[in-house]
């Protein structure tokens, strides 16, 4: 069963967020709001945010920057992952993976279900690897952003978590890079 393991020293880690909307400006951006309050609110420090257009290529631009940087571990980004013309978060994610984290979809669609029945499969949220650094794609509603953290990302990204979390792999994640 999982668990907090309090005997564990909890390590803070440098999450960058990204919204994604064609109509939203910063301060209107609820979704990315609600992450920024509960990754500080669990002692993660924000590393960056900003917010993009629905545009492909100024998503991989900014997803690839960030994850050359090597103040950034994880970016979240929210919005552009319905099903419209103009959602192409996911598609720009994949751009930019190298490993692709299946089970995050299927997990976050099982408390999508939980909360919104069968709408849950208009989400297409996703969450990969690439270049030492985790990218989650979240869904722009501060709901599903609210269910996406609470439910999933809080343990993952915590290094106490138990049997295992993200964290603790972090170090690990472009160790092929570093083979001789």
């Amino acid at each position: 069963m999982s668990r907090i393991d309090e005997t564990r020293d909890f390590i803070p880690i440098r999450i960058a967020v990204l919204a994604v909307s064609d109509t939203r400006t910063l301060a209107e951006d609820t979704s990315g709001d609600t992450l920024v309050q509960r990754l500080t609110e669990a002692g993660h420090t924000l590393a960056a945010r900003h917010i993009l257009p629905d545009d492909r290529i100024s998503i991989v631009d900014q997803l690839r920057g960030w994850c050359a940087d090597p103040e950034i571990d994880v970016i979240l980004t929210t919005g552009g992952t319905g099903l419209t013309g103009r959602d192409v978060t996911v598609e720009a994610h994949r751009d930019v993976y190298e490993k692709e984290i299946e089970a995050f979809s299927t997990v976050f669609t099982h408390v999508s279900m939980a909360k919104i029945g069968t709408s849950a499969v208009q989400s297409r949220a996703t969450g990969g690897v690439a270049n030492g650094t985790y990218l989650f794609a979240l869904p722009g509603s501060s709901g599903a952003c609210r269910d996406a953290w609470d439910e999933i990302l809080v343990y993952q990204l915590d290094y106490r978590h138990r049997p295992c979390n993200f964290v603790e792999i972090l170090p690990r994640l472009d160790e092929h890079k570093r083979r001789k």
